[in-house]
């Protein structure tokens, strides 16, 4: 067709161009993770200082509850959405959304209403569940399918960075208030005009048709699709035997979160460390991205072993991080709480919940870098991992959103842990069998190009794949 000899003939053109050019996998994923650093990025800063920057955390815990409630039906209609309007209108959309929760905590630092709080809660539900669709979908089909371990890791450094610049907010504006109280205005201000940067950044994020690859190749020639195609398409998720494998590691990604947020930095430590400890927390996601992206990328010749190793290496980790965690809880419950610690005054007491806590970042990061990397080696195309990874960020808001209700409701401290490693220890061997099936190893550029997932029985689930793709 003359229409391939003229995309053959654009494509030779940009072959030998820098990679840092504005159509490029890097410069668009490094975009993204701008964007992300912006506003997720401090929207987790926000919730890793327990409650929400409250001393009370009911408020917090119930806005999460409704954002996760609606993040969980969002984020798995997120991926259908974004194939329908394209990225740009997604994430503006999606972005503006985090400006008006973190608003609603500075509402509620004057007025102590609950119903603001929970209402963008689950307004922000709507636009995260869009975001991370629309993420999701550029980090794993934009990058070569040979480096996509190293793709994922830089948006997750990026991204984490807000949460590093996030923490050192509240550090430096309440450096001075030891005494348990809520986060002071300038808090809030301050996250809102880096959310509100970030919704103005997400313009420059550009469709899938438009990126090329550095050997010349698109990274992915589809056309936008309708809202038929995409309600089947997610329908038919549920029924995909590679969503159900994922399923539990999906549901455990964010479980942790209330337990690490409230009960070990919220509990243990007073308003500037937990600021501190944020620092280090996120900045620790950085590393712990850096060094799984290599394991995923360049620890063997061939993806699969790759896929494997990767696995093991997080869940030995894993195992040795939710062991030492035990031991840490072991001191202290809801009915005996844990006095303050300082990151000054507590001297060696200081140290051990600190490493912990900057531990479980760094198996944070290992982990949810580990299934975007197995979604990210079942497809190449934009469509069909749009909705795998819309898939992947609904069923970890379901788990996030009764993981929330059960802080909310004074579960004791040692179950909670316990479920954590367990829902994540009950995840690996899963991954395993979806690698050992699904992954295949890497394509030349022009199969990739036209790939769109691996073909298992049982018959219908080639369906998934999508059916608006250019043939």
């Amino acid at each position: 067709m003359s229409e391939q000899g003229e995309s053959a003939g654009k494509q030779q053109m940009v072959v030998g161009k820098s990679r840092f050019r504005y159509n490029s996998p890097l410069v668009q994923v490094c975009l993204i993770g701008l964007v992300c650093f912006c506003c997720p990025g401090m929207f987790n800063a926000l919730s890793g200082m327990g409650g929400g920057g409250q001393v009370d955390t009911t408020a917090a815990n119930n806005a999460n509850t409704a954002l996760y409630t609606t993040f969980t039906i969002f984020g798995i209609l997120g991926g259908g959405i974004y194939n329908i309007l394209g990225p740009q209108v997604t994430l503006i959309s999606a972005c503006s959304t985090y400006v008006l929760y973190a608003g609603s905590f500075l509402y509620y630092n004057h007025h102590k209403h609950q119903a603001f709080a929970i209402a963008a809660g689950a307004i922000l539900g709507i636009g995260a569940g869009l975001l991370w669709a629309a993420e999701g979908a550029i980090m794993t089909s934009y990058p070569p399918p040979n480096r996509k371990g190293t793709y994922i890791s830089i948006f997750w450094s990026i991204f984490n960075m807000g949460g590093v610049i996030g923490g050192l907010i509240p550090f430096i504006l309440n450096y001075n208030r030891n005494e348990a109280v809520s986060v002071n205005d300038g808090t809030y201000i301050g996250f809102m005009c880096f959310m509100s940067a970030g919704a103005l950044l997400s313009l420059v994020i550009l469709p899938p048709g438009r990126v090329i690859r550095d050997d010349g190749t698109h990274c992915t020639n589809i056309e936008y699709s309708n809202v038929s195609t995409e309600i089947t398409q997610v329908l038919t998720l549920f029924s995909n035997w590679k969503m159900l494998l994922i399923f539990p590691a999906s549901w455990a990604s964010n479980f942790f979160y209330s337990y690490q947020f409230n009960n070990v930095n919220g509990l243990q430590f007073n308003l500037r460390t937990r600021g501190w400890n944020n620092v280090f927390y996120w900045g620790a996601q950085m590393l712990g991205s850096v060094g799984i992206g290599y394991i995923f990328d360049f620890s063997f010749p061939t993806r699969r072993k790759r896929g494997f190793v990767g696995i093991v290496v997080v869940s030995l980790l894993g195992s040795a991080i939710w062991a030492g965690g035990l031991a840490n809880q072991l001191n202290y419950s809801h009915d005996k709480p844990p006095a303050k610690l300082d990151f000054k005054n507590s001297g060696s007491d200081f140290a051990g919940p600190f490493v912990l806590y900057f531990c479980y970042g760094l198996l944070d990061a290992m982990f949810q870098n580990m299934v975007y990397w197995v979604i990210g080696a079942l497809a190449d195309d934009s469509e069909t991992l749009s909705r795998y990874s819309g898939f992947y960020k609904g069923v970890q808001s379901a788990g996030a959103a009764v993981a929330w209700q059960v802080d909310t409701h004074k579960v004791p401290l040692l179950s909670q842990l316990v479920v954590n490693w367990s829902l994540t220890t009950i995840s690996y061997p899963l991954l395993v069998i979806l690698v050992l099936l699904a992954v295949k190893d890497e394509k030349s550029p022009e199969e990739s190009t036209n790939s769109k997932e691996v073909a298992l029985p049982p018959a219908d689930d080639g369906a998934v794949g999508g059916l608006t793709k250019l043939s």
